[in-house]
């Protein structure tokens, strides 16, 4: 079968053609990730996310290059954007020795501060609350996030003011006295 014949069953929405797309596929575009991140736990979920990205936009291919080509694209991009956020995942990271000092700082926080903080969070509306655990949390940015939950970046940037906006006034409380005036 041809990559056009396979590509009008992808449209059709036919799952044995998405099942042949795949195995056709998944190996080289395992093994490009694979190379890219040099972490084989990466390049599994990565090369899934490739497959679900192609499946939800096979509409889009305007076949102007191979159908493998366009694939490998995907699966560039899902990687080259995983890749920064792994790297800033990575960077907030602590060293193994000093798990013993990291716990040991948790410990100290207030419990209140933490009821009231996963309290004040989990209050927030859907949309500002996804926002601000993508990119406070997660450390995804705002393009990241307005591709995934499809909104623009103005839109991502504004609800995650209004998430940290909404979160300095319900933990206000916790701040000392200088540090809630400069916030306010």
């Amino acid at each position: 079968m041809t990559d056009t014949e396979l590509l009008d069953r992808l449209r059709t929405g036919d799952h044995t053609a998405e099942r042949d797309f795949y195995d056709r596929h998944v190996d080289r575009v395992y093994r490009l990730i694979l190379r890219m991140s040099g972490r084989p736990e990466l390049a599994q979920e990565w090369t899934q996310d490739t497959f679900i990205r192609a499946f939800s936009r096979i509409d889009q291919f305007r076949g102007d290059s191979a159908l493998s080509s366009w694939l490998h694209t995907i699966a560039v991009s899902i990687t080259l954007n995983g890749l920064r956020t792994q790297k800033r995942r990575d960077a907030f990271a602590a060293p193994l020795e000093e798990a013993k000092t990291v716990a040991h700082v948790s410990v100290e926080c207030e419990p209140d501060l933490k009821v009231r903080l996963k309290a004040a969070i989990e209050a927030l509306p859907a949309g500002t609350r996804a926002v601000f655990m993508m990119h406070d949390v997660e450390g995804f940015t705002h393009e990241e996030i307005g591709e995934a939950l499809g909104v623009a970046i103005g839109t991502s940037k504004s609800q995650l003011f209004r998430a940290r906006e909404k979160l300095r006034v319900a933990l206000a409380a916790f701040a000392p006295r200088q540090l809630g005036k400069e916030l306010a």
